[in-house]
Formats: C-alpha cells, structure tokens, sequence
C-alpha cells in the first residue's frame, strides 16, 4: 500500500505558521469516485481516502510507514522566499509608480 508523506504549506488567506509544524500521512486513493444516481453526491468504496494521520517528525512517520509495511513516498517542503516589507514603503519618494 502507497503512502504520501508531506509537509503541509502556510494557508494563504492566513498568516500564522500553526498548520505548518507537522507532517501528514495519507493513503493514495484506491479506488475511483463516482457520483451517486439520485443526489450526485460524490463517493467511494475506498475509505482510507479519509484517513489522515499526523506526526511531529519525518522519522516518527517513516517508522510507522516501516511498521505498517507502507510504501512512503515522501515530499520535502519548499523553502520559504521571505520579502521584509513595510507599510511606510507605499509613501517613499523613492517609490516607482
């Protein structure tokens, strides 16, 4: 059985790093979706597709991958381009236009 294993990015919408701090595992999914015939509901046979599982390390996660005799394939997070920026910057006579 295949596994990802990833680190999850900040929300844009949100500031804060909260979400960022643990990695998640999650099964691939095993079977297709298919819509139901009278609502449209979308579903599958596949309930591992809602298991989500959190760890504090990489290690921590490949160890219960190991356990489990789950194949990982693991994802590093992207580094962070951080711009300093500041609000009297707008009003700078050097500002361009």
């Amino acid at each position: 059985m295949k596994v990802r294993v990833y680190k999850p990015a900040k929300n844009a919408m949100q500031s804060g790093q909260a979400a960022t701090k643990h990695w998640v595992m999650e099964f691939e999914p095993g079977a297709k979706k298919v819509a139901d015939q009278l609502m449209g509901w979308i579903g599958s046979t596949d309930t591992r597709g809602q298991v989500r599982m959190y760890f504090d390390t990489l290690e921590e996660a490949q160890a219960f991958a190991a356990k489990h005799k789950l194949i990982a394939d693991i994802e590093q997070p992207k580094p962070r381009k951080v711009q300093i920026k500041s609000y009297a910057d707008n009003f700078a006579f050097k500002r361009v236009v």
